[in-house]
């Protein structure tokens, strides 16, 4: 075993001091960033459930959405995709206006009824904020690398109260099969500084609970597998369904700004064509809906309407993200999984709740430790199963189109399976 120094050990130490003081910055800009997002959030929630009329206008508002990135953000309307991007193979300083460009896209797609997330604007603006200081700090290829991971990594956290996984996801994110550890140290400290910063700006997160969790049994450990298979094929048909959307209105429909427009008169039609009172829980975040599916039983349907209002609205150019919306499909679709599997349905709830979102993403390390964070170590030790299963369930390509495959799942299959 190779010996370490001290030499290098002082060496060691005189990095880290260096990335300090920038992981703080990030993490203040980052945390910033999500409270001001999550504020716009509940405002735009409010005063949509207080006017239900404004979802008429959905679809010319998704117009404007996408005129406004026709003339000013094509540089950034790649989105999450950019910034993995630029990590990757970085070639210039991602534009500033990404940020307030993404937050005014997702409240407006919030506001008038679209079913998105936040996860992606958070990242955007984490990542695109810590940027800015590329230059004034003379930053080489390698250290932007782990500055935009950084911001990754505190916005994710920031967003949704989980630092830890936030640190986790923003290298893990990246390449299915691979993690860069050279970044873990800033990714850490820029996730809790993110977080606390937001809850300094008096930003309160949704809290979870699983009300019951039985004792681990082999029993236990096979149901947990059977619902992470399930799980994994759900957030691999999200993936592919949203893509598919998206490459067909590109094919269909030239100019880029009316894309949008046939998202809205979809997501707008279904909502008033089947009753707004039994279809809004599908639009927005759907939060109460979440919470709903830890303590009560459901509609065995909930989670395939949300798929199907998400993957019509960030298919066809709304902006969010799609993790929570990945939470309600996962957290519902475990919710009716209760019916023929022998675990009690809030525990299912939250191995759904992240395990889509693992499958989805390609990062069982972030949503096992986000299962953790949220829903307590118990708990996290099924979702932990589900999470892993799901990942190797989920395919090669998931919501990031960007993310690279260094290495199959299965030693049996391609990366193009």
């Amino acid at each position: 075993m190779p010996q370490t120094s001290p030499r290098t050990q002082i060496k060691q130490l005189l990095n880290l001091a260096r990335w300090i003081p920038i992981a703080i910055a990030i993490g203040i800009l980052a945390g910033s960033a999500s409270a001001l997002l999550l504020w716009s959030l509940d405002l735009a929630t409010n005063i949509r459930e207080s006017h239900h009329w404004i979802i008429l206008l959905l679809a010319p508002v998704g117009v404007l959405v996408g005129l406004m990135y026709h003339y000013l953000g094509r540089k950034v309307e790649a989105g999450s995709n950019l910034i993995i991007d630029e990590i990757h193979d970085p070639k210039s300083v991602i534009p500033l206006r990404m940020t307030p460009l993404i937050l005014i896209g997702t409240f407006l797609t919030h506001l008038f009824g679209g079913s998105a997330g936040r996860e992606g604007t958070a990242i955007q603006t984490g990542a695109s904020l810590a940027d800015q200081l590329t230059r004034p700090l003379r930053l080489n290829p390698r250290e932007r690398r782990i500055l935009l991971m950084a911001g990754i990594s505190a916005g994710f956290g920031s967003v949704f109260g989980t630092p830890l996984a936030g640190a986790i996801f923003g290298i893990e994110v990246l390449a299915v099969g691979t993690v860069s550890y050279e970044a873990l140290f800033p990714c850490l400290l820029a996730a809790f500084i993110g977080d606390l910063t937001t809850k300094a700006w008096h930003i309160h997160h949704t809290l979870y609970t699983v009300t019951s969790v039985p004792p681990m049994t082999v029993g236990g450990i096979f149901a947990a597998m059977a619902a992470g298979i399930i799980f994994g094929l759900v957030g691999m048909a999200f993936a592919r369904i949203t893509h598919a959307i998206t490459h067909f209105v590109r094919r269909r429909i030239a100019y880029a700004p009316l894309r949008p427009a046939l998202g809205g008169l979809l997501v707008t039609a279904a909502v008033f064509g089947l009753g707004y009172d039994y279809t809004s829980k599908y639009i927005g975040l759907g939060i109460p809906t979440i919470l709903a599916s830890f303590d009560q039983k459901l509609p065995l349907y909930d989670w395939a309407a949300k798929f199907l209002f998400t993957a019509v609205t960030l298919g066809t150019g709304f902006k969010g993200g799609e993790v929570t919306p990945l939470f309600y499909i996962g957290s519902t679709l475990g919710n009716a999984l209760s019916h023929i599997l022998p675990l009690p349905s809030s525990l299912l709830a939250g191995m759904g709740f992240v395990a889509v979102f693992a499958g989805a993403a390609n990062t069982p390390i972030a949503s096992t430790l986000m299962a953790v964070e949220l829903f307590g170590s118990e708990a996290g030790a099924y979702a932990a199963i589900a999470c892993v299963l799901s990942y190797l369930f989920s395919g090669h390509a998931g919501i990031y189109r960007s993310q690279r495959v260094n290495g199959n799942k299965h030693d049996d299959l391609t990366p193009s399976s």
